[in-house]
């Protein structure tokens, strides 16, 4: 169990940092949100932990900010909710805003490629710790592992993300059934399992489709809509504006498109901050802003909405058969992620001794998560 609960102060003081140390993408964040939230601090167990991650890969919106909201909710309830996920969005919000203030004054992106040199390696040596970590706890029995491979090799053939963490649930609720039979428990959990669906279904064609003049209004609501219906990366964000912004209303041309999912990969913190930069450059300082808060407000719904339920699955033998299914999905998603992640970041042999000498760090020292992340930083601008 938990030993400790943090306060206010201690919640924004860490998602502020996290979310300005956060390079990535999603399962970074998740690395080191494992190492200061549970190793460092102990304010949630290792399950309690994964039960919050699976939750959070079953609705929609950025997983990572979801999983920040999440602790927030679990330590100070809805004060902590509100400051765990502003302080993991604002640092990158503001960066991302100051590198849309120099694309739309000077026409270019400031160059970090040789910052992201350096941090990119030791994010995967922080991700693979923290994989070892989690997968003593996710996977506790050998069908769990079975499970987990399997997702794995179904996320290397390119199947959708969700189904393959709905499969990885029903097939171990599956098992803990046949040696049960409670039907009744079993309708339940199906009818409670199915809301993440609601959304989807309920996705709407656009928003004012004809409508080619530019407005914050529109902006806010299309970022809402997107918030409140996407799953899976920034590639799939990407789809998302193209099709409304880039072809359906001609706000944005290709290039600004690209321009903008670059700002929103290099920099720490949510890519969905990608967001921010398109309501600059289209809207200055006031759609930065809306643009923001339309994508992410849905996040904060989702998981007040969701949290309350989570302790509820895991007290029930069906519901928690179906949890432990789907963090073992989780698991394998992200050795996948971590795998696409190495291809890009270890690229010679400089970046492969630095992801080795982390793990090294890691394995001996136990250090500090923000420390590695600024040495590999400064090391990269030496090295690259």
């Amino acid at each position: 169990m938990a030993e400790s609960r943090g306060s206010l102060r201690d919640l924004a003081f860490l998602f502020l940092k996290l979310g300005t140390i956060a390079f990535g993408g999603p399962a970074a964040h998740v690395a080191l949100m494992d190492d200061e939230v549970v190793r460092r601090r102990r304010w949630l167990s290792r399950q309690e932990f994964l039960d919050l991650l699976g939750a959070t890969n079953l609705i929609p919106g950025p997983n990572s900010t979801e999983m920040a909201i999440h602790v927030g909710n679990r330590q100070a309830g809805w004060p902590g909710l509100l400051v765990a996920g502003a302080c993991f969005i604002l640092p990158a919000a503001l960066l991302v805003s100051g590198f849309a203030w120099a694309y739309v004054r000077y026409g270019s992106l400031p160059q970090v490629q040789a910052v992201l040199y350096g941090v990119k390696p030791v994010i995967i040596a922080i991700v693979v710790q923290a994989l070892l970590s989690l997968g003593r706890t996710a996977l506790k029995t050998i069908p769990l592992g079975v499970i987990a491979l399997a997702a794995s090799l179904l996320a290397f053939l390119g199947v959708n993300e969700l189904l393959v963490l709905f499969a990885c649930g029903g097939v171990a609720l599956v098992g803990k059934w046949l040696t049960r039979r409670p039907w009744k428990k079993l309708v339940g959990l199906l009818t409670v399992s199915s809301w993440p669906f609601a959304p989807v279904l309920g996705t709407p064609a656009g928003i004012g489709s004809t409508t080619a003049g530019f407005g914050l209004w529109p902006l806010f609501l299309f970022f809402v809509k997107v918030g409140s219906v996407l799953y899976g990366s920034g590639y799939v964000l990407l789809a998302f504006i193209r099709a409304d912004l880039v072809e359906r209303w001609h706000w944005l041309t290709e290039q600004q498109l690209l321009d903008a999912i670059a700002v929103g990969q290099v920099t720490p913190g949510p890519v969905f901050t990608t967001a921010t930069f398109i309501g600059y450059v289209l809207g200055g300082g006031p759609g930065a802003a809306i643009a923001t808060i339309g994508i992410f407000a849905p996040a904060f719904v989702f998981v007040a909405l969701s949290g309350p339920i989570v302790p509820r699955i895991r007290r029930s033998p069906l519901a928690g058969a179906f949890l432990d299914g789907v963090n073992a999905g989780s698991l394998a998603l992200m050795v996948f992620v971590t795998y696409q992640l190495g291809r890009a970041a270890l690229v010679d042999i400089p970046t492969l001794a630095l992801a080795a000498g982390t793990g090294v760090i890691l394995l001996l020292l136990r250090p500090n998560s923000a420390w590695l992340v600024l040495a590999g930083g400064i090391l990269g601008v030496l090295l690259y």
